[in-house]
């Protein structure tokens, strides 16, 4: 079957997975299957969640322009951080309603047909669900969310207890995870390969350590030990990678889909500028030569600008991004080796663990060109540059920009390590609307309000003002 087909079919499924109990009770279809089956499940909610993910409302219209890996040449309201409380909606309502409940059945699916690897694999996507939630609200519905027959209006959990929770839940999975065990079919990341999905299961529990480290030090490290200790292994190298290659239309990239009808965005000066600054190879991948030659060819577009300053600007005379990150087969990064690389090196130099940091940083920069096809004699010569170096003395600046350069288009996980390294350091557009200060969190769906008050309330008088501009718990500086 091809896999256009597997797509519909799995959204298909998905849809009838995502009924709640009273729903289906009610409304039987006697021509319908009543139980998903588990392949065209996971493939469709696999999608469903990557498609919220690198789309337009999480990434392209918001974490992309926080970090300034992109701008906006037209409508330019969001780029000058002027949201409501109804722009953040699609992340939280596709990840409560779609995703999780998903999950939430491939697990059980898993443990009534004796197949631990679907068990294991839900639990893993479930988790990194939950992850990119509490990254950008905060404290959020956890212990009791995806549970509609015991929870209409469910709890929010404290964003250390959400961290705390997802390390568990990643432990039991990479120990249900058993490469020798049944095959399972929809796996669009790995095809099945159960020894892959074990490795990611651990990478995400380093990158659940170093979001805590800054608060909890102690529970980081004995993360890290734990990992140590059972000779687990984490992505070891650039075919680790876990992504989601998309195919042609109907089911292209988002970001394709959107360039298909819409020109809004432009790459950012502010990322151009540090491309140029270090001779970076990726420019030519990150951003597309200008349409009206230029002398530069490549040329970023400010952040920030009037929708008057953009269009003096022009589209012809400032870049897209690049033509890699175009194509409707453009790949959906959810971990990349690169990542893994950076973040076991700043492991190392928080005194977590006893490896080399330098040596694992510079093997993070060449992974990353690499992960693009750049040659070793250009990635090596990148890589030597004084420009380059890992800098002992503030390791946080070094990992901090480099891996802001390698999450490129990644825009929830380049805004969350920028929250958390306080590197690359950013200055926001005089024409935004938030006194000089760059969006630290998402806004809880207005939704939330109407129909989960009190748990909405309680979850404003822990962390504060649902605004904004309001830190979360992991982000301490």
């Amino acid at each position: 079957m091809k896999k256009n087909s597997i797509y519909l079919i799995a959204v298909l499924a998905l849809s009838f997975a995502s009924c709640s109990k009273e729903l289906d009770q009610v409304n039987i279809n006697p021509n319908a299957t009543e139980n998903a089956q588990p392949d065209y499940l996971l493939t469709g909610a696999i999608k469903n969640t990557v498609d919220a993910y690198w789309g337009t409302t999480n990434n392209m219209n918001s974490s992309l322009l926080f970090t300034q890996q992109w701008a906006k040449v037209q409508y330019t309201e969001e780029d000058r951080f002027i949201y409501s409380n109804s722009s953040f909606t699609s992340l939280w309502s596709t990840a409560f309603s779609q995703s999780i409940t998903s999950f939430n059945k491939i697990i059980e699916i898993g443990t009534a047909t004796s197949n631990p690897n679907y068990t294991g694999v839900g639990l893993t996507l479930r988790s990194w669900t939950f992850l990119l939630l509490t990254d950008a609200y905060g404290d959020i519905p956890y212990s009791q969310a995806g549970k509609l027959n015991q929870y209409i209006t469910p709890a929010y959990d404290k964003q250390k207890d959400v961290y705390y929770g997802l390390l568990a839940d990643l432990k039991t999975a990479k120990t249900t995870l058993d490469p020798a065990g049944k095959t399972i079919g929809g796996d669009i990341i790995y095809n099945g390969n159960i020894a892959r999905w074990k490795k990611l299961a651990n990478s995400l529990r380093l990158r659940i350590a170093l979001r805590i480290a800054d608060r909890e030090p102690a529970k980081a490290k004995q993360v890290l030990d734990e990992i140590k200790a059972d000779g687990d292994v984490y992505i070891s190298d650039n075919t680790d990678i876990a992504q989601l290659i998309y195919q042609i239309s109907p089911q292209q990239n988002p970001v394709s889909a959107q360039f298909d009808t819409r020109d809004d965005y432009r790459i950012s000066k502010t990322i151009v500028d540090k491309l140029f600054s270090l001779n970076d190879p990726r420019l030519a991948i990150y951003a597309s030569k200008t349409q009206t030659v230029t002398p530069q060819e490549y040329v970023g577009l400010p952040n920030g600008l009037t929708n008057s300053e953009a269009s003096n600007l022009g589209f012809a005379r400032t870049s897209k991004p690049g033509a890699y990150f175009l194509l409707p087969q453009a790949p959906a990064v959810i971990f990349s080796y690169a990542e893994l690389l950076f973040d076991r090196a700043e492991a190392a130099a928080r005194g977590l663990t006893t490896e080399d940091a330098a040596d694992l940083y510079q093997q993070a920069v060449k992974a990353s060109l690499k992960q693009y096809g750049i040659s070793d004699a250009a990635t090596n010569t990148y890589a030597a540059q004084a420009s380059v170096q890992y800098d002992a003395t503030n390791y946080k600046k070094s990992i901090g920009e480099q891996k802001w350069l390698a999450l490129f288009g990644q825009g929830l996980e380049a805004w969350a390590e920028r929250r958390r390294l306080d590197f690359p350091q950013l200055t926001a557009s005089v024409n935004t609307v938030l006194n000089g200060q760059i969006p630290v969190r998402f806004i809880y769906p207005g939704t939330e309000q109407s129909l989960n008050l009190q748990s909405y309330k309680n979850a404003v008088a822990n962390q504060g003002a649902d605004l904004l501009t309001t830190k979360l718990w992991f982000d301490v500086n």
